[in-house]
Parts: structure tokens; C-alpha cells; sequence
């Protein structure tokens, strides 16, 4: 999806980020097993005056399970983005009804991550961001890379406030 509609002149993307696949791996075990069952059963009815309307509500009852099991989350998986620019942090979800929340970087007070055993094999984690606005934190649940994010997004709100100090007139780098 591009998000040139939503950036500043002179605004640029550093991170456009989905939840990591993680979040995806129950919704394809479900998948992997409504399938076969369902298929299954619907072989296994017997014959007889009912046997369409046994395989046509397994068929119904599959396809509500995959929807509640895997559809739902794949498109929350798909909807929810995480985008780092070089002025702010922007997060959007939702396919229908849409919530997002933007965080200047000037603003950002400190940015933490944590994760679990399994969450640090697979290289990602929760990043808090606090901002010195009226709602405070900001709460990423399963961001890839989450040390890597964490360390781009302490640099970028880094820069961000030195050029800011600065009037944008050289980066700190430079200094």
C-alpha cells in the first residue's frame, strides 16, 4: 500500500512493517486442519435423501470456522502496518474501519522493547514507545526486527530533534 498520501513534503520512509508471520502460524495450523476434517466428513457421509444437505452444512460450518480461525487474522495481519519515517512514527489498522496514530519523533521520550525466549529466536518483540503527549505510550505488539527498529527509531527520533534544535540547518553528524 502507498503511503505518499500520508507524508509531509520532504517526508521519507525509513520502516513500512507488518506484525511479524508469527501471528500467522495458528491461523495456518487451523486452516491445515479444518480443511482435511471437513473434507473428510463430507466424504464420509452416507448416502441417501439428506446426504446433500449434511455436505452442505459441513461445507458451511468449515467455511465459518476458517473464516473465524484464519481469514480474520491473515487480513488483520495484512491491514496492520507500522511505518517509521524520517519525522514520525505512523501505525494504521483495520480493513473497514480504520485506526491509526501518528507520533512525532521530536516527541518520543523512550523507546524499550522486550521479548520472550521464543520471540527472540524468531527476531521480533513488543516496542513501547513513550512520547511526551497527553496519550503517552505506544504499544507494538510482534514488530520483526524489534532490536533493529528500536535502535533505527532511537536514531531517527535522535536526528529529528538535533535538526529541530538546529533549525534543519545540518545534521548532527555533521557537527
Amino acid at each position: 500500500m502507498s503511503y505518499a498520501r500520508l507524508l509531509s513534503d520532504d517526508e521519507h520512509v525509513e520502516l513500512d512493517l507488518h506484525p511479524h508471520w508469527k501471528t500467522l502460524v495458528v491461523p495456518v495450523l487451523v486452516l491445515l486442519v479444518i480443511v482435511p476434517v471437513a473434507s473428510y466428513l463430507t466424504a464420509r457421509v452416507p448416502e441417501g435423501t439428506s446426504q446433500t444437505g449434511l455436505r452442505v452444512g459441513i461445507i458451511v460450518v468449515a467455511a465459518i470456522l476458517l473464516f473465524l480461525g484464519t481469514l480474520r487474522h491473515v487480513i488483520r495481519w495484512a491491514t496492520t502496518h507500522y511505518i517509521v519515517t524520517d519525522r514520525r512514527l505512523i501505525t494504521r489498522h483495520g480493513l473497514i474501519a480504520r485506526n491509526g496514530r501518528d507520533m512525532p519523533l521530536t516527541r518520543i521520550n523512550d523507546i524499550s522493547f522486550s521479548h520472550t525466549v521464543i520471540e527472540r529466536v524468531l527476531g521480533c518483540g513488543t516496542l513501547v514507545v513513550e512520547s511526551a503527549g497527553e496519550r503517552g505510550q505506544l504499544l507494538l505488539r510482534d514488530v520483526p526486527g524489534v532490536e533493529m527498529v528500536q535502535r533505527r527509531l532511537y536514531e531517527l527520533a535522535d536526528d529529528a530533534l538535533a535538526a529541530r534544535d538546529d533549525g534543519g540547518l545540518h545534521d548532527r553528524h555533521d557537527a
